[in-house]
């Protein structure tokens, strides 16, 4: 398993590439797709840290596809260099690039560029129907590629509250009783930048949620309170760290005692040691879930037998058995993105992981809160450079 914090930056990439320069590729739209006559070598880019995840169901199917594939590349991307370089690569047309694994950042970006393939219209691509198949909150997720990717995994995020029992006898349960615990307890609440930070990003996007703010999608014209609270609450935290694992390693160090978490951010850190495993989470009283998910999409420039052999491979991932192997060590908690993939199908190690370090009220909490979308990627740009500026600029 890849290391949990390399979890990817969450901020948009740059760039547009002129609808015209991408006429020129070789298009797959027009013909039926023929799988190719030898196996291919195909070369995966992760710019969501999803292989940690997912790594099993590529070594599965190259496994059982031998006349497909003969063997898979992988490589890491920051999120937000992805799209331009898969730009870079049209341009020249030279695409080396087969399949990128994405988060809404890339996704986002790459739909306003006209980068992917729109799987959903290529001709018999075999997919099966998806709205069928997904959870509800996961095909609201694929609803945002608008058919140009495919949602491999899903979770409902946070924000959740993790503490250390023996510093915080009795966990906030609303947004002004964390502030004023915050007020009582200086310099032992913590987050990240939410620029750098999955846990602080969800934070930034469920206060609204919690404070009744005008609307919640708006971050420059709906978040009076949001703003606010954030502003007082920042006269009690010391500083913010640059990351999420610098921020467990204080939490399980002791120097602070409540944070902000997510599931798997929960779940993993506890899991490797971080994070001793008495730590505690809470949830506010009539909170929403922002969820998050990962997708795999086709840059334009992949030759067409490549791409009928990654849509099987995307067929095979979503089959109940390879969604299985998402639940992982708890990274990206549930996992699935699929309906009907319990735990008791997924590998024994992490069947033991969730038993030991799950927390068994997540069913209830993910069954009976809301699950809302997260912020239109430019919108929570625009969030970021406003928190920054208004926020944590004296520290």
């Amino acid at each position: 398993m890849s290391h949990p914090f390399s979890r990817r930056d969450f901020l948009a990439g740059t760039g547009a590439l002129a609808g015209a320069s991408l006429l020129t590729l070789h298009s797959p739209l027009a013909q039926a797709l023929t799988l190719p006559k030898s196996p291919v070598t195909l070369n995966v880019v992760d710019a969501a840290g999803n292989l940690a995840l997912t790594r099993p169901i590529f070594d599965d199917f190259q496994a059982q596809h031998k006349d497909l594939v003969s063997r898979f590349t992988f490589s890491n991307a920051p999120a937000p260099q992805l799209p331009t370089k898969v730009q870079a690569q049209q341009r020249a047309k030279r695409v080396d690039i087969d399949m990128v694994i994405i988060g809404p950042d890339a996704m986002s970006e790459g739909l306003q560029s006209d980068i992917w393939v729109n799987i959903a219209d290529l001709p018999s691509n075999g997919l099966p129907d998806l709205k069928s198949v997904y959870l509800e909150p996961a095909w609201r997720m694929q609803q945002l590629t608008k058919g140009r990717g495919v949602t491999v995994t899903y979770y409902p995020s946070g924000p959740l509250l993790e503490y250390l029992p023996e510093q915080v006898p009795t966990v906030p349960q609303t947004a002004e009783e964390l502030l004023a615990w915050a007020k009582q307890n200086p310099k032992k609440f913590i987050y990240a930048r939410p620029a750098n930070s999955g846990p602080g990003r969800t934070f930034l996007m469920g206060l609204p949620y919690l404070l009744g703010d005008r609307d919640p999608h708006d971050p420059m014209k709906g978040w009076d309170k949001t703003w606010a609270y954030l502003k007082e609450l920042n006269q009690y935290i010391e500083y913010y760290p640059s990351g999420t694992s610098a921020l467990m390693r204080e939490l399980g160090s002791g120097a602070r005692a409540m944070t902000v978490t997510t599931t798997g951010w929960d779940i993993n850190p506890r899991a490797l040691g971080i994070v001793p495993a008495g730590a505690k989470v809470g949830k506010f009283k009539n909170f929403h879930w922002v969820c998050d998910a990962h997708y795999f999409a086709i840059p334009k420039g992949v030759s067409d037998e490549k791409i009928a052999v990654l849509l099987e491979f995307i067929k095979f991932s979503l089959s109940p058995k390879q969604q299985a192997y998402t639940y992982d060590e708890g990274y990206f908690y549930p996992g699935p993105a699929v309906k009907d993939v319990t735990l008791s199908m997924a590998p024994k190690k992490s069947q033991d992981v969730i038993a030991q370090y799950g927390r068994p009220e997540y069913a209830d909490w993910i069954a009976n809160n809301p699950i809302d979308l997260p912020l239109e990627p430019r919108a929570l740009v625009a969030a970021f450079h406003r928190w920054d500026q208004e926020v944590a600029s004296s520290k």
